[in-house]
């Protein structure tokens, strides 16, 4: 069976009504995602407590699944109608029948990070079983191993984990950088996120992958300084959350910040840098990773 995606351009909260109307008129699943994703234009939707963020994007894109023989012209005006959307397009395209579990593992397949580090989901062998492997697959939080800002975080870690150091990872998703750094030798780690899902899924792969890690909401962070404060994020929280991430990491201790444009590198090196002794920024692909040693 082969099933259409139809997709509805809609203005901050009136996505979430569309989704809910698109839903209402027989939708199998409805996404919703940033208009401008991958653009300059790109906004980051974080939700820091006190940051006065908007739930949803200023554009999004709603795409809705719909049996193939659904009529998608009268679903979209009437899902229009329902959303307060006087002027609309939508495109339609077929999504072919596949076996989905198959087709999903096919995209991730072992990653090497560096010598002694990858990143294995759980339905492959490991290619160097003498190798520290993190086995994660991917699942409900962001964080796979295969994003450039993931890997260039696994990295920085690879090369700045002697044995001992304490780690806070802000923003753990997966968890996988907390991971990382446990099974390269960390001493004390905490892992921190402000979505619950997240939090559940990096307690599961902390566990699938036998090691001892605190987890715990942003709201109940309790007081943490650490040697190696590492946070993947993105640009607008990095900047919010500055004084905070300088607070929780040790003198001479080392920050490392991903999530990062290329052409935002500058602004948040040097908004860091009030706190540290910032070095030049590591690129991959169009995103940077930018490290310090806190003075």
């Amino acid at each position: 069976m082969a099933w259409l995606s139809l997709k509805m351009e809609a203005a901050g909260q009136t996505a979430e009504i569309l989704s809910e109307a698109l839903l209402a008129l027989g939708a199998l699943s409805v996404s919703i995602e940033d208009a401008d994703a991958d653009t300059p234009d790109e906004v980051p939707i974080f939700g820091e407590p006190g940051s006065g963020e908007s739930a949803l994007w200023k554009r999004s894109v709603v795409s809705a699944l719909f049996d193939i023989d659904s009529d998608l012209d009268g679903i979209a005006r009437n899902a229009a109608f329902s959303a307060g959307i006087a002027h609309f397009d939508y495109t339609v395209e077929a999504v072919p029948e596949q076996d989905w579990i198959r087709a999903t593992q096919s995209q991730f397949e072992p990653i090497r990070v560096a010598d002694r580090l990858w990143i294995v989901p759980s339905w492959h062998n490991a290619p160097q079983p003498d190798a520290i492997n993190i086995v994660l697959d991917p699942g409900l939080a962001f964080g796979t191993g295969s994003h450039p800002t993931t890997y260039l975080c696994l990295a920085w870690l690879a090369d700045h984990i002697q044995g001992g150091e304490s780690v806070l990872d802000y923003g753990c998703g997966s968890g996988i950088l907390a991971i990382a750094a446990k099974k390269l030798g960390a001493g004390e780690t905490l892992g921190v996120d402000i979505d619950p899902q997240a939090i559940l899924a990096s307690r599961q792969n902390a566990a699938q992958n036998s090691v001892e890690i605190e987890f715990c909401l942003a709201e109940a962070m309790p007081p943490y300084t650490a040697d190696r404060v590492i946070a993947n994020i993105l640009s607008a929280p990095l900047k919010v959350l500055a004084p905070l991430l300088a607070g929780t990491c040790r003198r001479g201790g080392r920050i490392a910040l991903s999530g990062i444009l290329a052409e935002q590198a500058d602004e948040i090196s040097a908004l860091y840098g009030t706190w540290f002794d910032m070095t030049p920024p590591i690129f991959r692909e169009n995103w940077a990773l930018l490290w310090g040693t806190k003075r």
